[in-house]
């Protein structure tokens, strides 16, 4: 299912990204799919959905310009299979490919990507500094003001919202829980890096 392993993956991100704020958006998505994995029942897939969360920027801090198109063509130098190359590429849909999210795992990292950093900019704000006090209700003000966490899209994420089905808030709600699951264990390893 997925011909990559997790060891590997990881390498390879490392040898395309250094900035420690890319390393820890990799993990926090890698934590988040497979979080969503579980959740929607594709716990036989979890690591392969964790895998697409950890590549999905592999060419971003390097080829910023060539977003989702030069990571396909790294990708394909390491062999690595075609399901994992449509589903990271998938979540530039409309910006720089045209490459769309079919499978449900690749709607939840579209949905998904964008929304992680305006939560993690929403729980840097705590006190806690932490997803673990972080509620529906403040991060909905935050959604709605578009100044904060400018670079984050509200379009994307509620268009992602929309493929999956789903309200905004149940995504909102979704990746807030999903996060939360996951941070005491991103801390641990950015401790590490």
């Amino acid at each position: 299912m997925c011909n990559i392993t997790r060891e590997d993956a990881w390498n390879l991100l490392r040898e395309y990204n250094e900035d420690t704020f890319h390393l820890r958006h990799a993990l926090t998505v890698e934590g988040v799919m497979k979080y969503f994995a579980k959740e929607l029942g594709y716990e036989e897939e979890e690591e392969l959905w964790g895998i697409v969360g950890l590549l999905h920027d592999l060419d971003f801090e390097k080829y910023p310009e060539e977003h989702c198109i030069k990571s396909q063509e790294i990708m394909r130098e390491n062999n690595i299979g075609e399901k994992i190359i449509h589903a990271t590429s998938s979540h530039g849909y409309g910006l720089t490919v045209d490459i769309k999210p079919e499978h449900q795992m690749e709607k939840i990292l579209y949905a998904t990507d964008e929304l992680t950093g305006l939560i993690g900019a929403a729980a840097l704000m705590r006190p806690s500094k932490s997803t673990a006090d972080l509620e529906l209700k403040s991060l909905k003000k935050k959604f709605k003001d578009k100044k904060f966490a400018a670079g984050c899209s509200r379009e994307v994420i509620s268009n992602g919202a929309e493929m999956l089905g789903w309200e905004l808030d149940e995504l909102l709600d979704k990746t807030i829980l999903a996060m939360r699951s996951c941070e005491e264990d991103i801390n641990k390893k950015m401790g590490e890096i």
